[in-house]
């Protein structure tokens, strides 16, 4: 059993910033993911997709926000522990009102703490698949997708985009310049994406470089080992439609899963954690919900919704192992410390 101040479970951008708030107030953490990788689903669904809205960032990959997040922890003392899950968290101790946990993972690593942080995303998650179509899973990188990992694959490739929703309109925009061709299937003309990403979408629907298929829901995969087209059932008349294509890109968005979160008493909105927004705390003392996760009036799910939060509860974490003292709060750009152990040349 290893001692640490915060067990973090998920290493997403969340969790890893996590990380670096910590190290600023000389707190070490273990990240615990049931990824193969650090980054959520950063890293593993949309690695390429560009982020517009990280302040001062004008323009990085998901993937390349991720590595940067990494670089910023190196300073600091952190633990991962990837292709696990925590299992079960327990009370062992509680010592003037201040419980201590057990954290234990699928893999019987068991850590003692005061503080959990729960920055699991979504939670565990799976790309939902088309409906009504059988074992759509055989053609799995022979033609079908649920997510972009490399936009390579799509060079020179027949592609067609299914689904309504943000990232269906962002790589529609994304792709349209290495696409030979790309066509958007949705059910209705009415998309809850961005509608600045929508007007782009449409401008390249106006100048031919994208065509768009409504009102039309997928019928069948045609192939026999690789993706040779599709047929689509138009959703008003169940007329049915033959198109060429050798890449489908199914963005139907995931099913979400709380896992073992759900046995552990904590007040739940759906499928998310209700959490005090002067602390991010939970109904639990001493475990925090910070990112996408946690639930309050207000909520956004923006990936700097999740570093404010997980600022926040940093600083109550710091005062749940040391009661009664100061928080050691300071700015780095004028803390020679801070800067020294950044590596930063003051």
């Amino acid at each position: 059993m290893k001692e640490v101040d915060i067990v973090v479970i998920g290493a997403g951008p969340v969790g890893l910033f996590t990380v670096f708030e910590a190290g600023l107030l000389g707190l070490d953490c273990v990240l615990i993911d049931n990824l193969d990788k650090p980054g959520g689903q950063c890293a593993e669904l949309y690695p390429e997709k560009p982020i517009y809205d990280i302040p001062g960032v004008p323009f990085q990959t998901a993937q390349e926000h991720v590595d940067a997040l990494i670089e910023q922890i190196k300073p600091f003392d952190y633990d991962l522990l990837l292709n696990q899950r925590v299992n079960e968290i327990k009370i062992v101790n509680s010592d003037n009102d201040i419980n201590t946990w057990q954290v234990t993972t699928s893999e019987n690593n068991i850590f003692k703490t005061k503080n959990i942080f729960i920055a699991a995303g979504a939670g565990s998650f799976e790309a939902r698949r088309p409906p009504n179509i059988e074992d759509p899973d055989q053609f799995l990188g022979s033609g079908v997708s649920y997510a972009v990992r490399s936009k390579d694959l799509y060079k020179g490739k027949d592609l067609i985009i299914f689904g309504g929703g943000d990232s269906a309109l962002d790589w529609c925009v994304e792709l349209s310049d290495i696409a030979k061709s790309i066509s958007l299937v949705h059910r209705r003309d009415e998309f809850r994406g961005a509608p600045h990403t929508e007007k782009l979408m449409r401008e390249l629907v106006t100048i031919g470089k994208l065509q768009l298929l409504t009102p039309y829901v997928i019928n069948s995969i045609l192939g026999k080992d690789t993706v040779t087209g599709v047929t689509l059932k138009n959703f008003d008349s169940n007329e049915v439609k033959e198109f060429k294509a050798n890449e489908l890109l199914f963005l139907f968005g995931l099913n979400k899963k709380l896992g073992p979160i759900l046995d552990w008493n904590i007040d739940l909105n759906g499928k998310k954690i209700d959490v005090d927004t002067s602390t991010y705390s939970t109904n639990l003392d001493g475990v925090f919900a910070v990112g996408d996760i946690n639930h309050y009036e207000g909520k956004l799910d923006l990936i700097l919704c999740g570093f404010h939060e997980t600022t926040i509860a940093v600083q109550e974490a710091y005062r749940r192992i040391n009661p009664g003292q100061r928080v050691p709060f300071g700015y780095t750009t004028s803390n020679a410390k801070l800067q020294a152990k950044l590596g930063v040349n003051s």
